[in-house]
């Protein structure tokens, strides 16, 4: 237990200082921060009344998005699922009513969801907020004072942590970067920064995330709202541009789910002392005109086509880090919550499998909370076919800055092989019924120590040492047709090894949407068989995964690149040789027909909407009248002298995406020495929970 925490210090050391220092730059509460704060709140009070604004009208445009995020870490980036775009007329007046008639609306559908959204979520926020904040009809958010309020004055603490001019054709405006905090964060409170105007004391912008006391609903993860105004007139600072996010989450047993609702608005054509006559402002605040009119609407071109190409992405650098400030001290208060035992797998595969080896093989876990970011995690596996049971034990430390720890422990089943090439519940149905199990098992008994991060930006690293050991398995079941191939004739050896992991979910480089994973380690193995008994030495192992899309002509490009291997002062285990063949790493050629010491696998895929027959699926939704077209072409290299596969091969094949492109029927043949193959299975996106 002392070395658990000793790791556990030396991981947190860094971070804390890091945090420790952002705190100290920061000076809160000095005399000319709260000068400038109640300047605001005077500002605010007097509701505008000195600068000769009556009312105003304007129009919005703006999309409301509903994205879903699904498996260990919400891999980035999210998948859209359904997206309405809104033309929405906009009126105020003096002091604070408010009117909006939603105009034009329309919808599309990418994958089968009932969504319903608040009302006050289809139309903009007026006024920088009342004084008590309010979202989603309340159900979202409820009784927080707003940070420039008389109650808000006394309820969070202030900082001036940065400035910045704005130039205008006749003027320089500095604006003052005011970070905000709650002094009591059990309390329904605000987090985040307010952009004033130094000289007039007008809120220039704000971006606020809010406590988890404020979450009126359990399964909220966080509310984020980005307001910013404009200079009108070269008077009145109104609203032009807003951005709200909801995130939702949650599990079933320990499959994590979050949906996520992105409002996106534009602010323009903004009209002061329109000379409003209050009769106008009677009624519910958001209206919206008959269904004629809204699907009469002139919007431009295909919603998707207009939808804002970065809507799968946070808002920009400064406003990210005042909404990751606001969610890690969420975080920190869901992490010490009360302890708590809960059902826990990590797939559909961990609750119910069929190989050759297990057969058909049940399980189940639980999870303890134990308080302090602590948690013990416990699974276990029985295969009817070979009668015996596999398992693992954990116990995890985690901070809410994305920091993590743990101690594992377990005996189980390994997959050689760096790729999947078919989902979970895909290879059970095979394996099942015709004797197709595309997994080359051997069994693991291992004990690691290991620690990681998941930071803001995306990436996700992690470094283990591990103490194991290994053998083969030997085929137990028997399909309902066919038979099964043996298994993989695996080293007996034990060692030790030290690995990285880091990947990058997401990341934008001009126009391509890119995703990378990097593996490598390095172990000191003594392999106990055959001819080489006692034979021991170092290997070294490595990994690159990259995949990459980018939009070409009416279609997109889509490529995935694999390239892996091993090198060291002793032949590599049998286990460790890098091996490709596959739907994914080598269509047109058997699973794992080729192994080597290194290999690489490119595939390029264009991907193309063509017209297809509508389905319906009632409330949730239809199926857009289109299918996707893939035509691909793989090629693949081989380094594994003496063996017949040594060397480059190729394969050129078609795939089908139907169904919301959730289902992945895929024709190909490999060249020269290929063969024809055809897979169906659901989208990769899909497999971790599968």
């Amino acid at each position: 237990m002392r070395l658990v925490r000793a790791f556990l210090a030396c991981c947190a050391f860094p971070f804390a200082l890091s945090a420790q220092q952002a705190v100290d730059s920061a000076r809160w509460n000095d005399v000319s921060t709260l000068r400038l704060v109640d300047r605001a709140i005077a500002r605010r009070t007097a509701q505008l009344a000195d600068t000769g604004l009556v009312d105003y009208v304007a129009t919005a445009h703006g999309f409301l998005t509903f994205l879903a995020q699904v498996g260990d870490g919400f891999p980035d980036p999210p998948t859209v699922m359904k997206t309405d775009e809104l033309a929405v007329e906009v009126y105020w007046r003096a002091p604070d009513r408010s009117k909006q008639r939603i105009i034009g609306r329309r919808d599309t559908l990418l994958l089968p969801t009932d969504i319903q959204y608040h009302r006050d979520h289809l139309a903009i926020i007026q006024n920088n907020f009342p004084s008590i904040i309010r979202l989603g009809d309340g159900d979202e958010v409820r009784d927080v004072p707003h940070p420039l309020s008389g109650p808000g004055r006394t309820a969070y603490d202030f900082a001036i942590s940065d400035s910045m001019t704005l130039r205008t054709n006749d003027r320089e405006i500095e604006v003052v970067m005011v970070r905000v905090r709650p002094r009591d964060d059990r309390q329904p409170r605000a987090v985040g920064a307010v952009y004033i105007d130094r000289a007039t004391a007008t809120v220039v912008r704000m971006a606020f995330s809010f406590t988890r006391a404020a979450l009126r609903d359990q399964y909220l993860e966080d509310v984020s709202v980005v307001l910013e105004n404009s200079l009108v007139d070269g008077r009145y600072w109104l609203p032009r541009r807003q951005e709200i996010e909801i995130r939702r989450s949650g599990s079933w047993m320990d499959f994590p789910s979050r949906g996520i609702i992105r409002g996106r608005w534009e602010i323009c054509c903004v009209r002061p002392n329109a000379d409003l006559s209050p009769s106008w402002f009677g009624g519910p605040e958001v209206v919206q005109a008959s269904p004629q009119e809204l699907k009469a609407y002139p919007f431009k071109g295909a919603i998707l086509d207009q939808l804002p190409a970065d809507v799968k992405a946070a808002t920009n650098d400064d406003v990210r880090a005042v909404q990751e400030a606001a969610r890690e001290l969420v975080r920190a208060e869901a992490l010490s919550r009360v302890r708590s035992t809960n059902p826990a797998a990590r797939s559909i595969s961990d609750l119910v499998r069929v190989n050759r080896v297990e057969g058909l093989a049940v399980g189940a876990g639980v999870r303890r909370t134990l308080g302090a970011g602590f948690s013990a995690n416990l699974r276990g596996r029985y295969g009817t076919a070979n009668r015996k049971g596999s398992g693992a034990i954990a116990l995890t430390w985690r901070r809410a800055d994305g920091t993590n720890a743990w101690l594992r422990a377990l005996d189980d089943h390994a997959d050689a092989g760096d790729e999947a090439e078919v989902s979970g519940v895909r290879n059970s149905f095979a394996a099942q019924e015709f004797g197709a199990d595309y997994t080359d098992p051997y069994r693991e008994r291992v004990v690691a120590l290991g620690a990681g991060r998941a930071v803001a930006d995306g990436w996700r690293w992690s470094v283990a040492v591990e103490r194991r050991q290994e053998r083969a398995l030997e085929v137990h079941a028997t399909p309902a047709t066919g038979h099964y191939e043996p298994t993989l004739a695996a080293e007996s050896l034990q060692g030790w090894r030290v690995g990285v992991d880091a990947r990058r979910s997401s990341m934008s480089i001009g126009a391509a949407t890119l995703a990378l994973h990097v593996a490598i380690f390095t172990e000191r193995d003594r392999v106990d068989v055959g001819a080489r008994l006692d034979q021991s030495g170092w290997i070294g192992r490595g990994l690159v995964g990259l995949d990459v899309s980018v939009p070409a002509g009416p279609g997109t490009l889509v490529a995935h690149t694999l390239a892996a291997g091993v090198a060291g002062g002793f032949d590599a285990p049998t286990q460790r040789l890098v091996r490709v063949g596959g739907p994914v790493t080598g269509p047109g050629f058997a699973y794992h027909q080729f192994a080597g010491r290194a290999a690489v696998s490119q595939r390029l895929e264009w991907q193309r909407s063509v017209p297809f027959v509508p389905l319906r699926f009632g409330r949730f939704g239809t199926v857009p009248s289109t299918l996707t077209l893939a035509p691909f072409a793989t090629g693949l290299w081989i380094d594994a002298p003496g063996a017949a596969g040594q060397g480059w091969h190729a394969a050129l094949g078609v795939a089908v995406l139907a169904l919301f492109d959730q289902l992945r029927v895929d024709v190909a043949r490999g060249m020269p020495d290929g063969r024809w193959t055809f897979s169906v299975d659901l989208a990769r996106s899909l497999w971790p929970i599968l």
